[in-house]
Formats: C-alpha cells, structure tokens, sequence
C-alpha cells in the first residue's frame, strides 16, 4: 500500500529479550495515531524498531513504508525515505551549528545541493512560520538547550526536512504547559494530507493540544486495543489495568 506506513505482526527483541510482540499498525498520509501506554509497553522499543536501531533485532514481521520494504534498512536509509524520529530525550552535538547539521540533512533527504544563502533564508522563514527565535539557528545543534528547546528544534528540523511519516517519541516529556503548547502549535502548523504521525506518549495532557483521529492502547509489546479519541478519554478514567 503507497502513501502508508504499514507495521506487519512485528516483532523485536533486544540482548535475547523480546519486547515488540507482534505489532499491527498502519499511518497513512494525513493521519495521526497516538499510541499510549504504560511504562515498559514497548512504545519507546516500537520507535527505535521503526528507525533501525542496531541494538535491536527483528525476529519477525515486517515495515513497508510507502510500499517498499524497509525492515532491514539502516537508519539513514530510512531518513531519506522520509521516516523522522522525534527524540524523547534530543542528543547536544557541541561545535556543530544547528544551520550547518540541517543543510547537510536536507541534502541528504532531497539530493539538492542547495547554496548556503538560499538554505539560510529557508531556515529563517521556517523558523518565523514556526515562531522559533531566529538566534537558534546558529546555536550547537542542542548545545545549552532547555528541554523545550530541543523540543522547538526537532519541529524546525521536521519543517525543513519535511518527511514523509513522523514519529513523536514522549515529545511532552520533561515540558511544562507552556513549553507544551508551543511545540504543539509548531506541530499542528505542520499537519496536513502530505504528513503521518505517530504519536508516543503516556498521559492524555498532550492529546489537548494534538488531535489524534486514532487511538492504540499498547501493553506487553502488543497493541490491544484501538478506537478513536474517546479511547484516551477511557483510559484516563479507568486506567491502564483496564487493558490487561
């Protein structure tokens, strides 16, 4: 199937351990998916899974992205493919100036050899769309950078690489309401039929702010149960032991 994200009976382990239990999920273009659940589910696993992550194994099953199969691609692979992952917890790379890190993506992802000052003017108008302070784009790529910050900066990187399929990882962890609502409004800014989102998270806070048409309850590496938003408004009244 084009235009989708399609996650087949996956499953995944890690030193031995299996974690992913047989995962069914399929994103299309223009979707969002909040996939919730609680700590040790598996939500985080399903992330790194999804972005090829080395340490983990897939014993079976199987990641098509926009009709071709990327189960045993590497990560950069699959960046240029157009998978974005948003971090829980966004690495400082000190020397290396945000502007100068995003270039080199883009290029990468588009095969464009684009002139540094054509690319700085790209950035400063992606960053006033997105009500980003201007002296980011300067700063060492999360160098110094409060935890929203890294937040805002991961949003500027997905407007500018604008992928295809765009996974949220806890996005809301670690911000206060504030911070919260700015990395939301920059998310939503970027919403529309050209981009699928997956949405990670453990509480309903952020599902205020970013609307899922899709809910996915997982527990024990398994999705159990799917519905639509009124699911999440389940799950803050009758808890994670209802699914168990």
């Amino acid at each position: 199937m084009s235009n989708a994200l399609e996650i087949k009976d996956l499953r995944a382990s890690i030193e031995g351990k299996q974690i992913l239990k047989g995962v069914n999920l399929t994103i299309r273009l223009g979707e969002v998916h909040a996939v919730m659940g609680p700590n040790g589910s598996g939500k985080s696993t399903l992330a790194h899974v999804l972005m090829g992550h080395p340490k983990y194994e897939v014993t079976s099953g199987s990641i098509v992205l926009d009709g071709g199969d990327i189960t045993k691609m590497p990560p950069d692979e699959r960046a240029r493919k157009g998978l974005f992952l948003a971090f829980q917890y966004p690495l400082e790379v000190a020397g290396v100036p945000l502007s100068s890190f995003l270039r080199e993506a883009y290029k990468a992802r588009t095969g464009e050899q684009i002139s540094v000052p054509r690319f700085r003017s790209l950035l400063r108008e992606t960053a006033a769309r997105l009500h980003l302070p201007e002296n980011f784009l300067e700063r060492p790529l999360n160098e110094g950078f409060s935890g929203g910050e890294k937040k805002k900066c991961e949003i500027l990187q997905m407007a500018v690489l604008k992928p295809l399929f765009t996974i949220l990882d806890e996005t809301d962890s670690g911000l206060d309401i504030d911070a919260l609502r700015t990395v939301a409004q920059g998310v939503n800014a970027l919403l529309g039929p050209s981009l699928g989102v997956i949405l990670i998270t453990h509480y309903k806070r952020i599902l205020q702010f970013i609307k899922p048409q899709f809910v996915h309850i997982m527990v024990d590496g398994r999705i159990v149960e799917s519905g639509r938003e009124e699911l999440a408004e389940r799950l803050e009244k009758e808890g994670y032991k209802a699914f168990t």
